[in-house]
């Protein structure tokens, strides 16, 4: 098996309104790290980076025919945390769907299930797999 220690996940994907993405993934805990917009078009997000606290973050951009990510959405994230319950309510007092409520796993760990403003789908919880 290969050394993963050190190994970081950066999750990729676009979106149709990035601002308003911005603002929830705001509201959920992310921090921004860097967003890049089109010059001629500020509305336009090209590239932006959004770190989680506990590590790794995400990377996306509005959907656009020239991007090397467009078509990417909806998609799907498993987001571990020592404090799933609290993302997760975060995530639907800031317009997620739920999915799946929060519950506890017969294999470990607590987790639950949204989906966010543009349809994609994020889990929770405090499993941390191998």
């Amino acid at each position: 098996m290969a050394d993963v220690s050190g190994t970081t996940l950066w999750h990729t994907f676009s979106v149709r309104d990035a601002d308003a993405m911005m603002a929830w993934l705001r509201a959920i805990g992310f921090t921004e790290h860097q967003t890049y917009r089109d010059e001629d078009d500020p509305s336009v997000v090209v590239h932006a980076e959004w770190a989680w606290p506990g590590g790794g973050g995400i990377m996306f951009g509005s959907d656009r025919a020239d991007s090397a990510i467009a078509g990417t959405g909806p998609a799907a994230a498993y987001l571990v945390t020592p404090e799933p319950d609290a993302a997760f309510e975060s995530a639907v007092a800031a317009g997620a769907t739920v999915v799946r409520p929060m519950v506890d796993h017969d294999y470990g760990g607590r987790g639950g299930s949204v989906t966010d403003p543009e349809g994609n789908h994020w889990s929770f919880g405090s499993y941390q797999p191998a």
